[in-house]
Formats: C-alpha cells, structure tokens, sequence
C-alpha cells in the first residue's frame, strides 16, 4: 500500500523534501501545501537581485509547473493548514476541507518579527520575506523620500545596499553599537559598518526606536530621545520567530522552534520537521540550535524525506550562509559561538579580507570577504576536520598551505 505524505510549507525545505520523497518512492501520494499563491521560489534574491529589477520573477521559481505534474507532486496554493490532528492523521484546512496522511513533514519557516511600536500599522511600513513583499517594497527606490531601515541585520543591511546604490537616502537604526552584533565579530562589523558609511548610509547605531510618525502614512521614525528622522518609507529588520503555530496547535514539543531530534523526527512519531522552524541537535557542535538558512533548510528537509521514507539518516550538516551587499560577498561557514581566538587575513581597506575563528586549536568557524579561496578551503577543513597552521594565517602565502 503506498504511502500518503504531506508537507506543509512551501518553501526551500518543503520543496527539497518533495523532491526527495519522490526520488524514494515512486508511487506515494505527495501533497505540498504553500501559503502563498505562487510556486516554491528562492527567498534571497528577494532583498538583492529582484528588488533591484535584475532579475525576472520566473527566474525565482525552483521549478516549473509541468515539473510538479511530471513528478506527480500535488501542489496547493494559497492553502493555509488550520489543524492537524495527530492522533488521527488529518489535516484540516481554513476552508474545513479534511485530508487525511500517512506521515507528514512541517517546514514553515520563520516569517519576520513584528514591530509592537506606535505607528507600526502606518502605511509604508514594511517587511521583507515573501515574493509579494519585495514586490511591495521595490516602488520605494523609485519615490521620492529618505527610507529609515529598523534593524541592522542582514537583511536591513542588504536592502540598504540596494536602494542607496539606486539613490536613495539610507538611515539605519540599530539598538546594539555595532552592525551584525548577534551574527558577526567586531572586525567583521567593523568592515561593513565602514563599506555603507563609504555608500553614504547613515548609520545610527544605539539608537533605539520609539515610535513610527504620521497620520494614515509613514512622515518619519522617532528615537528612545526624542530625535525625529524624517521618512517616507520603514523596513522593519529585526530579526525573524520560527512559526511554530501549527505545530503548538498540533501538541508537539516546542523550545524556542519545533523540537526534533537528530532524524529531523518530531515529538510526535508521524510528523517531522525542517528548516528555519525547527530546534535540532547537532553532533558537530554538540548542543541543540535552530538556523535560519538555505543551505540548512535543503539539507535538513532532504534528511527528513530520507527518514520518511524509512532511512536512517543523522542530519548533521556544516552550517554556512553568505550575503551580498554592494560588490562585496560575505560567505561564512562554521559557526563561531564560543571561540577564543580569532586572525584576520587581508586588507579590509581593500575590501577583501577573511576572519578565522579557533577555539583552542580546532577551527570553528571563518567569515571570507570577497575571498572565495579563504571560503573554499575553510570549508574543506571544516568538513574533514583538517588542522590549521595559525602562524602561516596572517602571511601571504597559498592559503592550501595553512592546511595540516
């Protein structure tokens, strides 16, 4: 008897899951339930390339529609998922349509923290996270106004990137002194705060906000000391919460993302979990985490479908992300939390440089600016847990050679 799967989330875990499950069993019922109204896609680009208008909205889509009826994968759209019943294997949707399963997979992701602020329901105020939001936010490097970006994170940093390189006047607001303070060190800060202040971004940092103004639509944001910084437009970057309403609603074990253990399993025997949404123990770095990533979301969704489908596979992945803002690529890989020690290699000032960080004598981690090499043979050591020769580091020579 073949098996009935449902995935819901439409996203880079639930894609990749669908595509895997596929792979594993010719015959099973796949149904993949997306919130949104369009086919999975990359989320990326939504703050770089497709804001910017360089890259067409067909190009964001994963695959087209005649793949998923060549696979015979079952896609929903629009399709909201409003109660599973665990106990007796049924969804129920917010039409009250029913649907019953066999074995079920939740990657819904982690949609953007919301301002509780005054003003926040003003119009032009924005977030960044699916396709029709980048879609809403573009229009703004065309309008006429300063925009105030809440948040210097990734995302706010990026998008400041894109539309001061259109024009526009930037102010970044950040409650912590540095930029990237919950991602990244201080040279790595140090480097970014100096390529935007360079870009004619005006940076404020400590600077906590108060409360949005206008009347019907955004005139300016409001500090915790009464400065006014006028604006026509907001970007509220600050930070993302896993969506684990379904989940919760479902009774599964929740702290901080849906719990699940080294199979990507669940508390509940039928229902795994992956992506951004999910809690995991990781056997590299020996503690539980949840990562907000592509390269974790495709990797964990694919380890969960193997489970599914009744492998045995432990997710243990090297986590790594990159961003991109102006000419500069950021790639990281490894996570840095408890080093101490770090080396700098390169020339910030020539806007290529690469951060190590060791604790002890193992690598943990390293931040590669505009410097692929330092990327690639980092996460070659990191993948065969290979030594590094520190003192070579800060030299000019091969990078191949710090290998041990």
């Amino acid at each position: 008897m073949s098996e009935n799967y449902a995935i819901i989330g439409g996203g880079q875990a639930g894609l990749q899951a669908a595509v895997t499950l596929r792979q594993k069993n010719a015959d099973a019922a796949i149904d993949l339930y997306c919130a949104e109204d369009c086919l999975p896609y990359q989320r990326p680009p939504l703050s770089k390339a497709y804001l910017k208008g360089e890259m067409a909205e067909d190009r964001l889509y994963f695959r087209p529609d005649d793949f998923f009826d060549s696979q015979n994968i079952s896609v929903a759209l629009s399709t909201r998922v409003s109660e599973v019943d665990a106990s007796s294997r049924e969804l129920t949707f917010e039409s009250g349509e029913k649907k019953a399963y066999d074995k079920l997979l939740i990657a819904t992701g982690a949609p953007p923290r919301r301002l509780s602020a005054p003003g926040a329901d003003l119009e032009g105020v924005f977030y960044l996270r699916s396709l029709r939001d980048s879609d809403s936010l573009r229009p703004i490097l065309e309008t006429p106004g300063p925009i105030a970006i809440v948040g210097a994170g990734y995302i706010g940093l990026e998008v400041a990137a894109v539309m001061r390189a259109a024009g526009k006047e930037v102010v970044v607001l950040e409650m912590a002194d540095r930029v990237l303070a919950r991602v990244a060190s201080e040279p790595v800060s140090a480097f970014f705060q100096m390529i935007h202040a360079d870009a004619g971004v005006d940076l404020r940092l400590g600077a906590a906000l108060s409360e949005i103004a206008g009347k019907g639509a955004v005139s300016g944001v409001v500090l915790s000391d009464g400065t006014e910084v006028p604006c026509s437009a907001v970007l509220i970057g600050i930070g993302a919460v896993p969506e684990i309403g379904i989940a919760e609603q479902a009774g599964l074990t929740i702290d901080n993302g849906i719990v699940v253990d080294d199979h990507a399993r669940t508390s509940d025997e039928t229902i795994w979990a992956a992506g951004d949404c999910t809690n995991f123990p990781s056997p590299r770095y020996g503690r539980r985490m949840r990562l907000e990533s592509v390269p974790n979301a495709i990797e964990q969704g694919k380890a969960a479908a193997l489970n599914m489908a009744g492998d045995d596979v432990v997710y243990d992945a090297l986590p790594w992300f990159w961003s991109d803002q102006y000419d500069v690529k950021l790639q990281t890989v490894g996570l840095m939390e408890g080093f101490d020690e770090l080396i700098v290699r390169g020339k910030p000032e020539m806007r290529k440089m690469s951060v190590w960080y060791f604790k002890g004598d193992d690598l943990l981690a390293v931040d590669a600016i505009n410097d692929p090499a330092a990327f690639a043979v980092s996460k070659r050591a990191l993948t065969n847990n290979m030594k590094i020769d520190r003192q070579k580091l800060p030299s000019e020579a091969d990078l191949k050679s710090v290998l041990l």
